[in-house]
C-alpha cells in the first residue's frame, strides 16, 4: 500500500481535482508566455508539462488538453502581428485554419469524439434580449473603441493603410480573424474545457488563451481591459445560447467598429463619425 493510498478518499479526490486544474492552468497559461510575453520556445515547457500532468491524472483530460496545446503550437508557428501583404495574409490563413482543422479532425477521426462541434442550425430564434444585446455591443464599441485605439496609440500596431486596396484587405482580415476567434477559442478550446470543468472556470481558462492571442495581434496598452470582459462574455453567451451564428454576429459587429476606427485613426477624413475620438 502506498502513502497515497493511506490518505482519506476525500483528500485523494481533492488532490486529483487540484492536479486537474493545475494541468489546465499550465496549458492555457502557456498562452501568456507564447503570445503575450512572446518567449518561445520557453512557453512550450509549461504547455508540455500541463499535457503530461493531465494524462497522469485523467487520460481523457490529458488528451483534450493535448488538442488545445496542439492548436496553440500551430498558431505559434507564425507571427501574429497584423500583416496585410499577400504573404502575411497567406500565413494567417494557413496557420489559423490548421489550428482549427487539425484538433477537430484528430478529435473526430482518431478519438471518435463529437465534443468539437460548430452549431450553426440550432433552430432557435433569437430572443428580444439577444437582439437588445447586439444593439448594446454596437453602442459600447462605438463609444469605447475610438478612445482606446487612438488615445493609447494601439492603432499603430496595425499597418499603415496605403489606399483602398489596404483598406479592403484590412476589412477582410479583421472579419476573417473575428470569425476564426469563435471557431477556435469557443468551439474548440472552450468546448474541450467545459467537458472537464465548471463553466465559470472553463470560461476563465479560454479567456486567458483568447486575450493572449489578441495581445500579440495588436490589442495592447490597456487593451485587456476591453478584451478580457469581451472574451468572458462571449463564452458565457455561447454557454447560454449554444448558437455559433449569434456569437459570431456579436463578434463581427464589434469588429466592424474596430475596422472603422482603425481606418479613421490612419486617415482622419474617413469614417469621421466617432464622438469619443481624441
Amino acid at each position: 500500500m502506498t502513502v497515497t493510498d493511506l490518505r482519506p478518499p476525500a483528500l485523494r479526490a481533492d488532490a486529483r481535482s487540484l492536479a486537474r486544474v493545475a494541468a489546465a492552468v499550465l496549458v492555457c497559461g502557456a498562452a501568456v508566455l507564447m503570445f503575450a510575453v512572446h518567449v518561445r520556445p520557453l512557453a512550450y515547457l509549461p504547455l508540455a508539462a500541463g499535457v503530461a500532468l493531465g494524462l497522469a491524472v485523467d487520460r481523457r483530460l490529458g488528451r483534450d488538453l493535448g488538442l488545445i496545446a496542439l492548436g496553440q503550437v500551430i498558431i505559434s508557428a507564425i507571427s501574429l502581428e497584423a500583416d496585410l501583404s499577400d504573404a502575411g495574409m497567406l500565413r494567417f490563413t494557413v496557420a489559423l485554419s490548421l489550428a482549427v482543422l487539425v484538433p477537430t479532425l484528430i478529435s473526430r477521426r482518431v478519438f471518435r469524439d463529437p465534443t468539437i462541434t460548430f452549431p450553426i442550425g440550432t433552430g432557435q430564434r433569437w430572443s428580444r434580449t439577444m437582439w437588445i444585446y447586439l444593439a448594446v455591443v454596437i453602442a459600447v464599441a462605438y463609444l469605447l473603441l475610438p478612445y482606446y485605439f487612438i488615445s493609447s496609440g494601439a492603432y499603430l500596431n496595425w499597418p499603415t493603410l496605403d489606399g483602398g486596396g489596404d483598406i479592403a484587405r484590412l476589412f477582410v482580415g479583421v472579419n476573417a480573424v473575428g470569425l476564426w476567434d469563435e471557431l477556435f477559442f469557443i468551439c474548440v478550446v472552450f468546448a474541450m474545457l467545459r467537458r472537464h470543468f465548471p463553466m465559470p472556470l472553463a470560461n476563465v481558462l479560454q479567456a486567458i488563451v483568447f486575450v493572449s492571442f489578441l495581445w500579440e495581434l495588436g490589442y495592447r496598452e490597456w487593451g485587456p481591459a476591453l478584451t478580457i470582459p469581451f472574451a468572458l462574455v462571449q463564452g458565457w453567451i455561447f454557454a447560454r445560447t449554444k448558437s455559433l451564428p449569434y456569437v459570431v454576429a456579436v463578434h463581427l459587429l464589434f469588429d466592424a467598429i474596430v475596422f472603422a476606427v482603425l481606418v479613421h485613426a490612419h486617415h482622419p477624413d474617413l469614417f469621421d463619425v466617432f464622438v469619443t475620438a481624441p
